[in-house]
């Protein structure tokens, strides 16, 4: 063999290993995305999850200013990300790329968008005063096929600011919650046909008496939702159309959830706190009142996937990040020092992870 077929091999060889490893730290990372939520000119950051370092900080095309809500960014199987543009009628798309995403398209909504959950072929966006849905056809989300207007328990028009998550639980329900203080709040049940909002005016479900603001939730494999009651301080197990049971949760103010395996992790905003709970259909167990302290605010929203929770906070007049890890038994671990995200009100996080490519 000549010595240049054996250096050109080895050059080939060399080429091929480095263009795998591009590949590898292009797309088999964690990113977390968080909303910077400007009320002029809205922007989404996204991280490494492993690092913290910050990759990309690219433009909504829209405007924020979205409050006192829950999911405001989703993502969808690692590949794509919505978040909304609240002062401007429109949700932003963004798909992955080989350097962490790209903008995709708007889509306009029907009242001003709160919440984002993408299920069942679809991606369902509540707004001020109606849920939307939009079909997604080939991992991309297409037309506007189903809507109807959101209602409190007492069958007004929720007014603005009450809204706050919607998510589907199962494939023919999803369910919004909306607060209304004083009043208890509401959780209105919208009916779905093939994924598609039917138009059908929801059944709007009064939370308990002595319980307020029905707030963030997150969603079991058999239909049944944790739901924050948040000014009260309690947690509501709901299925079936009604709530089965409502139990103290150790601290002040849990507002946002998420749930990794069976552990649902609250964000306990004037606790500064995460809360660790186990739901079953009948009984929401407090697992640890305390799971992890955030000593840089209070926490605003969080996500988990793939042995990483990403937690946002507001404190000293900025918003930061802050990185766990969690085990089997859903006990935490920081991963780092909070990161200072360079915006006073982001409002929500999500995780996309490699894993979910495959």
């Amino acid at each position: 063999m000549s010595k240049f077929v054996t250096v050109s091999s080895a050059l080939l060889m060399l080429s091929a290993v480095g263009a795998t490893a591009a590949r590898a730290d292009a797309h088999d990372r964690t990113l977390a995305v968080v909303m910077t939520n400007d009320a002029n000119a809205n922007q989404v950051k996204v991280y490494d999850g492993k690092t913290g370092g910050l990759l990309q900080t690219l433009s909504t095309n829209g405007k924020g200013g979205v409050g006192n809500n829950a999911r405001g960014v989703q993502q969808l199987n690692g590949e794509l990300f919505a978040a909304v543009n609240n002062g401007s009628n429109s949700v932003a798309l963004f798909r992955r790329s080989r350097t962490g995403l790209t903008f995709e398209k708007l889509v306009t909504t029907t009242s001003a968008p709160v919440s984002i959950d993408f299920a069942n072929n679809h991606m369902y966006v509540a707004g001020d005063t109606t849920v939307d849905s939009f079909a997604i056809d080939d991992g991309r989300v297409g037309w506007l096929d189903g809507t109807t207007t959101l209602v409190l328990a007492d069958g007004a028009i929720p007014p603005a600011g009450s809204t706050s998550q919607v998510g589907a639980i199962n494939d023919h329900q999803l369910i919004v919650t909306l607060k209304n203080d004083p009043d208890p709040g509401t959780v209105d049940v919208v009916a779905l046909r093939n994924g598609r909002i039917t138009g059908t005016i929801p059944t709007g479900v009064s939370a308990p008496a002595g319980t307020l603001a029905p707030f963030g939730f997150a969603v079991y494999p058999d239909g049944t939702a944790l739901i924050t009651l948040a000014h009260s301080n309690q947690n509501g197990i709901f299925r079936d159309g009604a709530f089965a049971a409502v139990a103290p949760a150790g601290q002040t103010a849990n507002c946002w959830a998420t749930r990794v395996g069976k552990y649902v992790f609250t964000a306990n905003t004037a606790s500064r706190t995460l809360g660790r709970v186990v739901g079953t259909g009948s009984h929401a167990f407090v697992d640890s009142a305390v799971a992890a302290t955030i000593a840089t605010g209070n926490p605003t929203d969080l996500d988990g996937k793939d042995g990483l929770l990403a937690v946002v906070d507001h404190g000293a007049g900025q918003s930061h990040l802050t990185f766990f890890t969690y085990n089997a038994f859903g006990e935490l671990t920081a991963r780092g020092a909070a990161i200072n995200i360079g915006a006073s009100n982001a409002n929500g996080v999500a995780l996309l992870a490699a894993s979910d490519r495959d």
